[in-house]
């Protein structure tokens, strides 16, 4: 029995889109409470609640912790919650 051989030949289109990605960080400090601070991620941000806590031990041990990624005006909206929770947090690229 022989082979039969096909030869295929395509022509893929690729675009490209380049999409500026934001962080949102959070700051370490010696006023809000783990709980507090956990209770915020989970409200503002939508983590559940182990990530919630993975972050905020992240922020306590390194000071800081990026909680969230995405576009400005989402994370800018966020980051103004926690701030007015009393939260250090500011956005960056």
């Amino acid at each position: 029995m022989e082979a039969t051989h096909f030869d295929f030949e395509e022509l893929l289109e690729t675009t490209t889109v380049e999409v500026a990605v934001y962080k949102l960080v959070v700051f370490n400090d010696d006023i809000n409470t783990f709980d507090h601070v956990i209770e915020t991620l989970c409200r503002v941000c939508g983590h559940s609640l182990i990530q919630a806590e993975q972050c905020t031990i992240i922020i306590h041990y390194k000071g800081k912790c990026t909680v969230k990624t995405g576009d400005w005006e989402d994370l800018a909206r966020m980051r103004n919650q926690i701030c007015n929770a009393g939260i250090s947090a500011e956005v960056t690229d």
